[in-house]
């Protein structure tokens, strides 16, 4: 792990507005969903959706998952993403769910009345955390003359990420 392997990843994770979620149901069936997110200090990561959608459903079951913040507006072959392993929460304490809608406000500068009713209850929609566990960064392994071999995963350490805040 260098320095500009997490100034990569902080980098990344600071200019792209959305994350995939990789989960999975009860039965092992794999789901993927691209969602605008938010993150705070600690890096935990925030969204809103469907409480009925298939990502909800799995998680709810399942909250282990994998979020990959992939920068794809690159020319092919540059492309550079972060993957992080995190445990994923409902959040139903009516503090946790404002706080968490203005760190997704504040991300885009809009200023919208959010009430915690429509989040909570009988509404549709739900506010979820993923709370990172391990965090790697793609690089590049080359061999002894400089020449490309392959992609690769290195690792990074959450508290040097933290440090970029």
């Amino acid at each position: 792990m260098s320095d500009a392997n997490v100034r990569q990843a902080y980098e990344i994770i600071n200019r792209i507005l959305y994350i995939t979620i990789a989960s999975a149901s009860l039965d092992g069936q794999p789901w993927n969903s691209p969602v605008y997110s938010a993150f705070d200090k600690d890096f935990n990561f925030y969204w809103a959706s469907d409480k009925n959608s298939q990502h909800s459903e799995n998680l709810r079951s399942n909250n282990r998952t994998l979020l990959v913040v992939y920068d794809s507006t690159v020319p092919e072959g540059t492309g550079e993403g972060v993957y992080i392993q995190a445990t994923v929460q409902e959040l139903n304490d009516e503090e946790e769910v404002l706080s968490a809608l203005k760190i997704l406000d504040d991300r885009v500068g809009k200023t919208m009345a959010r009430d915690f009713k429509d989040f909570s209850g009988e509404a549709v929609r739900r506010v979820y955390k993923a709370t990172p566990l391990k965090v790697w960064v793609n690089d590049d392994e080359t061999d002894e003359s400089g020449q490309f071999l392959r992609d690769i995963r290195t690792e990074i350490s959450l508290d040097e990420l933290k440090a970029f805040l």
